[in-house]
């Protein structure tokens, strides 16, 4: 599961905000971050926790070894009308009670299928679990047969979701009327966490695991598509078609899938297995350029791992409305819509690290399960990992630590909304709570560390060992932990209990100290994290003495709450750099001096390193420091090029020319497009009165990119608003993606009534989550600028979004502009502005009385 979009800080923000919101209260505590982030100094939430109930792993009293289903669909009345067969055996006491998870089912038959017969069985249900009173007592030793038939009706359910998968009703039905224009119907599934229970009748839980077969009745014109192999497809004669999927090596239930539309699909090819890609039609031309890297992922993984892909093909649908970012079900993964992009589009992202996270569980989640949700980060820390794993070997270090230290940021702003909770949680009140940025960013940057700590070679042994020994079956952390030191031999203990069976990170503060007489260096670490309430860590890590053009790695091992690490050094050094790896999970305070900072931008290899250096010359009048920053638009890594480019924001140059002239270089020539904007951003603040510039910044507007144009309207309106006007109108019409909201947020600061009907067309032309979620605020933003009756003219599409948008965060931001609105026409005396406060209170009513969000909820009083 890839929560969606777990690398923007708005969206980290605001899942922690919702999974935080009535289970804590805070204060603050000021903590300094490590000066390689963005943010050097966050505002920590020192937060108290309700920890919740203790959650034991399910107990498993049947083995659940197959299950057959045969399916049909009523898009009228949006139900299911399907037949089960669950092949079943006592797991280990002799008993003659079954128990089925089957929720909100109508049931038509509960049988004992024997010999090709059936047998009716009695049964009790209470819209949630089928209790099922067996023939005899079962032995483990002797398998059973069980048969229902039923009728889902996941529209009757009440199921609330959660901040990471926005509903629990398993089955939806996508335009199942099809009354809305430009979307396609579809009907698809989401099982995580225990929702395959929605469409038909299992036991639903991480530690069982299942083989399956699944027929499909659909409609000729639609396109199937399930776990496994197409074995068979067959004509009905009556306008309808039934596929056969058949999925001979097992896998937990919540894993099952299916889905069916009007799909494309693009074939690939990897070692003689099905590599697939179902898109809208209008993506078929674009499909290999969204996921054409998958066969090269498929290699890449199974050699690390030293272990191949152990499914019978593997799939990827886009689809409508999806509840989350994707879902890894096995050999059928799926995707929200925000994947479908043209070619041109591609040219500002791919969301590779998306589609690596999802393939990567496919070895870590699929093949090796957790067996509670309290060990989720086994499923979704590996899979966070796998895209540092994959940007790493695609696009070089630099590019995997930037993605990784993003993600490290994430987790460290999440945790003051949410609290510190232990990464392994044996307590919590709601199974969807593990879906956060402690199982995710946290878990990711926790096997780095491991990594970093018992070297490459032994890490994916490790691993290796780990998928052997585990693999088609459910885990708990301590089997990681074993596979770990059987190979390496090391009592690995004190690694596992202090990061995934504890909660917190080391908050350090760095001194040096040159002693020149005694030619000795010493570093003096400080672990300054409350001992009362996180652990005192253990951090071994490397650190790098540069001197005399060389640069000698020692390795300290960190044990207590201060302690210091002295170096023999023939000199003085030029710079001493602890953490060398750039691996620390957590926040440090260290004051270098402009010298060693400027070194360290020079000479230091990584791209954390560079950026580190710049943050701290941040400051700086420095003529050499700027010097240094100016030599860093020239990098081959374009993150330092871009980070450069920020950095000298406000900075006096000594040789203008020089710089404007490298700018220019870059805004027509620069590799990567967000460099290109960005050097367009820096020519227009810093020469916009150049004409000779002015021509430049106009040139970006040939450029293919949406976001070199995006960021060339912003530089033209600053020096000439009605020529930027006049070209975003003619922009409109070609517009897509982050243009959209470039235009958007250009006409919300210059706009009239003029751009409205802009405005209300150019939300269903947006599919990225990042890019609605601000175009919304942007309107917002325009609509304050409005006379009431154009204010009003936006209602429409407001309500509509707040009641019927998927995603919370989509239905709260139209909400939270709404209420803007009404506080503003509250303050007005005229009849249109009584009317519109009126229409808005309406609205609100509605969706309290639909709403399940808990922060939606509060934020409405509810």
């Amino acid at each position: 599961m890839r929560i969606l979009n777990q690398n923007n800080s708005w969206i980290i923000g605001l899942l922690a905000i919702s999974i935080g919101f009535s289970a804590c209260k805070t204060q603050k505590k000021t903590t300094a971050v490590a000066p390689a982030s963005e943010v050097e100094v966050v505002e920590e939430e020192v937060v108290e926790v309700d920890k919740g109930p203790y959650r034991a792993s399910n107990t498993r009293t049947f083995d659940l070894i197959h299950t057959t289903l045969d399916v049909r669909f009523d898009w009228e009345k949006q139900q299911l009308m399907g037949k089960a067969e669950l092949t079943l055996k006592p797991y280990f006491y002799a008993t003659n009670q079954l128990v089925l998870d089957a929720k909100g089912f109508d049931l038509n038959a509960v049988s004992l299928k024997k010999d090709g017969q059936l047998q009716s069985l009695k049964y009790t249900y209470d819209k949630d679990k089928i209790f099922i009173e067996l023939d005899k007592e079962y032995t483990r030793n002797e398998s059973l047969v069980i048969w229902v038939d039923y009728v889902a009706k996941p529209e009757e359910l009440e199921a609330e979701g959660s901040a990471a998968i926005t509903d629990a009703k398993g089955l939806y039905f996508i335009n199942p009327f099809g009354e809305e224009k430009d979307k396609p119907k579809q009907i698809w599934t989401q099982g995580e966490t225990e929702s395959s229970s929605c469409w038909f009748p299992t036991i639903d839980s991480p530690n069982e695991n299942m083989t399956q077969d699944i027929k499909i009745t659909v409609d000729s014109r639609f396109v199937t598509l399930s776990n496994g192999l197409l074995v068979s497809s067959r004509p009905n004669g009556d306008g309808t078609r039934t596929d056969q999927w058949k999925q001979t090596k097992p896998h937990a239930p919540y894993l099952a899938m299916m889905a069916v539309g009007e799909f494309a699909v693009v074939k690939d090819k990897w070692k003689g297995i099905d590599v697939d890609y179902y898109v809208e039609p209008a993506y078929e031309p674009h499909a290999k350029a969204i996921f054409g890297e998958t066969p090269n992922m498929l290699d890449f993984y199974s050699e690390v791992l030293g272990f191949p892909y152990a499914w019978e093909k593997y799939s990827q649908v886009v689809v409508r409305d999806y509840v989350s970012g994707a879902m890894e079900n096995t050999t059928a993964t799926i995707h929200g819509e925000f994947l479908h992009r043209t070619q041109r589009e591609l040219l500002d992202g791919d969301n590779e690290e998306i589609i690596a996270h999802e393939l990567f569980h496919h070895w870590f989640g699929d093949l090796v399960t957790c067996e509670s949700w309290s060990n989720l980060p086994l499923n979704e820390s590996f899979a966070t990992y796998g895209e540092y794993m994959w940007l790493e070997h695609r696009h070089g270090r630099d590019a995997a630590d930037k993605h990784g230290k993003e993600q490290q940021q994430q987790y460290i702003a999440s945790v003051a909304q949410t609290g510190h909770v232990d990464m392994i949680r044996y307590f919590y009140n709601n199974k969807e709570d593990m879906f956060d940025a402690h199982s995710y960013n946290k878990g990711g940057r926790i096997l780095h560390m491991l990594r970093k700590t018992i070297g490459d070679e032994a890490f994916f042994k490790g691993l290796n060992l780990y998928l052997n020994e585990n693999k088609f079956q459910s885990v708990e952390i301590h089997q990681l932990r074993l596979a770990m030191e059987k190979v390496t031999g090391f009592d690995l203990n004190w690694f596992f209990n202090q990061w995934f069976l504890d909660k917190g990170y080391p908050i350090l503060d760095i001194t040096h100290n040159y002693n020149a007489e005694a030619k000795k260096y010493s570093v003096t670490i400080k672990q300054t994290q409350d001992l009362k309430e996180f652990p005192l860590y253990r951090i071994p890590m490397d650190v790098d003495v540069y001197f005399g053009g060389g640069v000698a790695r020692h390795r300290i091992d960190l044990t207590e709450k201060e302690q210091t690490f002295e170096f023999d050094v023939l000199g003085e050094p030029s710079l001493v750099k602890v953490d060398a790896e750039q691996m620390l999970l957590g926040t440090k305070s260290e004051t270098l001096t402009e010298a060693e900072y400027i070194f360290m931008l020079k000479n230091a290899p990584l791209f954390l390193d560079k950026a580190e250096a710049m943050n701290g010359l941040k400051s700086t009048k420095n003529l050499e420091a700027i010097e240094a920053i100016i030599a860093a638009l020239e990098d081959s890594y374009w993150g330092t090029r871009r980070k450069a480019l920020t950095s000298l924001k406000g900075k006096a140059v000594a040789d203008t020319s020089l710089l404007k002239n490298k700018l220019i270089w870059m805004a027509q020539k620069d590799e990567k497009s967000i460099v290109r904007a960005e050097a367009i951003t820096a020519l227009a603040e810093q020469f916009s009165s150049d004409v000779n510039v002015q021509a430049v910044v106009e040139g970006g507007m040939k450029d293919q990119s949406y976001t070199v144009l995006g960021s060339t309207l912003k530089a033209i309106a600053s020096y000439n608003e009605e020529k930027a006007l006049s070209l975003a109108k003619e922009a409109e019409a070609d517009a897509s993606g982050s243009l959209i909201s470039s235009i958007a947020s250009l006409y919300s600061q210059n706009g009239t009534a003029e751009q409205m009907d802009f405005f209300v067309n150019g939300y269903d032309k947006i599919s990225d989550p990042n890019n609605k979620y601000v175009y919304v605020q942007i309107f917002g933003k325009y609509l304050m600028k409005q006379d009431i009756t154009t204010q009003s003219k936006g209602l429409d599409m407001l309500e509509n979004i707040a009641q019927n948008e998927g995603a919370w965060w989509m239905r709260l931001s139209s909400l939270q502009v709404l209420m803007g609105m009404q506080q503003s026409a509250e303050g007005q005396d005229s009849e249109a502005a009584k009317s519109m406060v009126t229409r808005i209170k309406s609205i609100i009513e509605k969706v309290k009385a639909t709403e399940s969000n808990e922060m939606i909820k509060g934020m409405l009083g509810e």
